[in-house]
């Protein structure tokens, strides 16, 4: 808080105080329920799990209220596996990952540029996703799970002159946020389920501009209208095309179909 003014500090938790009273009156909240309250609170800052509780609930939320006076393109919530230093690729862009990664392999391009719709030639995109099993590298999970090799789906690259891009990967899959601890716990204590729907996740940056941070949606998902963490906007959600024309596939180094999508990323002017 040592940016924000003691009168901010003071409007906004006396905003949030008065509706975490103005809740206890309506819903008649018990003294039983208030001390269970009270305990999930320990029990989130023992497990450590007070980030992935507010990301999950709350952080698209304030991304939409900062989304609100920009022109950019629709931006999203970072989420908590965000990892700095990825790989930086070499052309023909593919992403980090094993010799055998199992999914299907997408070509994702599209292109960069100002909200005017200049190309941002040279801007870079640091984009990473989860594997076919719905896990994430360098990530250590509540859980026994077999994890994918360092870096592995991780990656920063740089738009051409034209502001255009294309990066070979996989199609990302949903997957269950970590539910073992408080924050799943009260996922089922609601009836909720932990889904995200499958996304890619990308941070895109130019000199001048103020960075992007996004998730790209597949469509068709089954969670695109009951996110767990309520993140998913229209603007965001790709459509994936399937290519299995035998011609074409040498050409791609390829030896079997692939899917396609695009996206347009436009970044405000700082």
């Amino acid at each position: 808080m040592t940016t924000t003014s003691q009168e901010r500090v003071a409007t906004v938790v006396a905003a949030l105080m008065d509706a975490i009273r103005a809740t206890i009156v309506d819903q008649r909240v018990t003294y039983d329920e208030y001390n269970a309250a009270k305990q999930y609170a320990i029990d989130l800052g023992e497990a450590g799990e007070w980030p992935l509780f507010a990301d999950v609930f709350f952080e698209a939320t304030v991304e939409q209220v900062e989304a609100a006076t920009s022109d950019a393109s629709d931006g999203a919530i970072e989420g908590p596996y965000f990892i700095p230093g990825a790989t930086q690729l070499e052309k023909p862009y593919v992403m980090p990952m094993r010799e055998d990664e199992p999914g299907e392999t997408l070509l994702f391009s599209g292109t960069v540029a100002s909200a005017d719709g200049t190309p941002l030639a040279g801007a870079q995109i640091d984009m990473w996703h989860s594997d076919h099993y719905g896990t994430y590298s360098d990530i250590p999970y509540p859980d026994d799970r077999e994890l994918p090799p360092s870096g592995n789906l991780r990656g920063r690259f740089t738009v051409d002159e034209n502001g255009h891009f294309e990066v070979r990967t996989i199609i990302p899959v949903p997957y269950e946020i970590p539910k073992t601890g408080p924050t799943g716990a009260m996922l089922a204590a609601a009836g909720w389920h932990a889904y995200r729907p499958a996304h890619l996740h990308a941070i895109v940056t130019a000199p001048g501009h103020k960075s992007l941070t996004c998730q790209l949606y597949l469509s068709e998902d089954p969670y695109l209208d009951s996110d767990v963490a309520g993140a998913v906007k229209p603007g965001l959600v790709l459509t994936l095309e399937k290519h299995s024309d035998p011609g074409d596939l040498p050409a791609r180094n390829l030896d079997g179909p692939y899917f396609s999508a695009s996206h347009a990323f436009r970044l405000a002017k700082s």
